[in-house]
């Protein structure tokens, strides 16, 4: 009965259309009435929720991300990338891939990938030949890579939602392989479509131009260096490698490219400000929802219920990746972690699945709820700058997702995927 109010009340909020942090909240509260906890323990929970150093570096690197993406970032790495890749049959659809894969080091966020890039590549494709709706699903397919490369925000959130037990620099590292092989199996996918459906080939940009956009996108690219190569070599840790790239971003931005004027700033910082609001908003809410899901022993009774279907651990990292899968169709990507991490990772634990691989597992599956009906926040942003109907993108999107769900489930089923590298360089 304890489950059925506490849950019952979250999904009920949820119908009537209350923001999903709203609703974490207030049926924190409903669920302490009916244990008859204090409200005081559901408050020092919040508290407690966002009192952590490691959550600064959610705020430091959103901010360098915006930064790097309204300084100019985007159009000199889609510049880069036709450098490398643009000259083949297709070129474009890999520029746009393997711009994700550098901007999405840069920024660790799906929309502003999908915004930025798709911004400059969408026109840019449609003009060359390229069917608008298949641009678009390029993009927002190419931007899930910004969930498992490093900077993840998201990967900070699921540390913080596994009570800080996982390290975040491994976390960082583990999505490396996962993120290369998504934007690989998508250029893969690409290429064969671009010879089937016979799309142009791209131009081979002269040696002294291509010189000077690698130069100049270097700049940029060194935040990549940066945030890394701090973490690795011990000089700082995640949370200060994230305040480094604040300074280099602004740096980089104001001072050697200087596209970006100095009195759009504030607004920028005000906008960065409103959206991590609402995060930490919403990390502090789950924290007290998760904290009376602990006293009503939700997690044990929905461990017991998964190992009595069956104890092979393969066939419950098939359960838990449909659950995941058609959760992610319905709820954002964050709350999710928040809510399902406290739950699942005591069950896949239990059949000695590292808790570092099932990170990258629950990024992958919830990175395609991202661009999914009916609440893919990313799909939303695609569709809004290609000034497409939703319908016709999920059409184009339809191969795409079988490219995603094959990346899917090698990382689900081969754990080297993700530990190998944390393994290598955390010894």
């Amino acid at each position: 009965m304890d489950a059925l109010v506490l849950l019952g009340s979250f999904v009920t909020l949820m119908i009537i259309g209350m923001p999903v942090a709203y609703a974490l909240g207030l049926s924190a509260l409903i669920g302490a009435w009916w244990i008859e906890l204090p409200y005081d323990a559901v408050m020092i929970a919040i508290a407690g929720g966002v009192n952590k150093f490691s959550l600064l570096a959610i705020p430091f690197f959103v901010l360098a991300g915006a930064i790097m993406a309204e300084g100019g970032m985007s159009r000199r790495l889609v510049a880069f990338a036709e450098v490398l890749v643009g000259f083949v049959q297709g070129g474009l659809s890999l520029v746009n891939i393997l711009a994700s894969t550098f901007f999405g080091a840069i920024s660790g966020s799906s929309m502003a990938d999908t915004a930025s890039i798709g911004s400059v590549l969408i026109p840019e494709m449609e003009k060359k030949g390229y069917p608008r709706d298949f641009a678009t699903a390029v993009t927002v397919s190419g931007s899930v890579q910004a969930i498992l490369i490093p900077p993840s925000h998201n990967a900070v959130i699921y540390s913080l939602a596994a009570g800080g037990s996982v390290s975040i620099a491994a976390l960082f590292l583990a999505g490396v392989l996962p993120g290369l092989l998504l934007g690989l199996t998508l250029a893969i996918m690409c290429l064969f479509i671009a010879k089937k459906r016979n799309f142009p080939k791209g131009r081979s940009i002269p040696m002294k131009e291509a010189l000077r956009i690698c130069v100049d996108a270097l700049w940029g690219l060194m935040t990549m260096v940066i945030i890394l190569g701090g973490i690795l070599s011990g000089i700082f840790t995640a949370t200060e490698s994230a305040a480094i790239a604040v300074i280099w971003a602004f740096f980089v931005t104001m001072f050697i490219y200087r596209d970006y004027q100095w009195r759009e700033l504030p607004k920028l910082v005000h906008r960065t400000v409103k959206t991590l609001a609402i995060v930490m908003i919403l990390i502090g809410f789950a924290a007290s929802f998760g904290y009376i899901m602990t006293l009503m022993q939700i997690p044990t009774m929905i461990t017991g219920l998964f190992t009595s279907v069956s104890d092979n651990k393969y066939t419950v990292l098939l359960m838990i990746n449909i659950l995941l899968l058609i959760l992610g169709t319905l709820m954002d990507m964050a709350p999710l972690i928040l809510i399902m991490t406290p739950i699942l990772l005591p069950i896949v634990k239990t059949l000695g699945v590292d808790p570092v691989h099932f990170g990258m597992i629950m990024m992958v599956n919830l990175g395609m709820g991202l661009i999914t009906p009916p609440v893919g926040g990313v799909l939303f942003v695609g569709a809004a700058v290609a000034k497409l109907p939703i319908e016709k993108v999920v059409k184009a999107l339809i191969p795409f997702f079988g490219a995603l769900l094959f990346v899917l489930a090698a990382v689900t089923y081969i754990p080297a995927l993700s530990l190998w590298l944390p393994g290598l360089l955390l010894k």
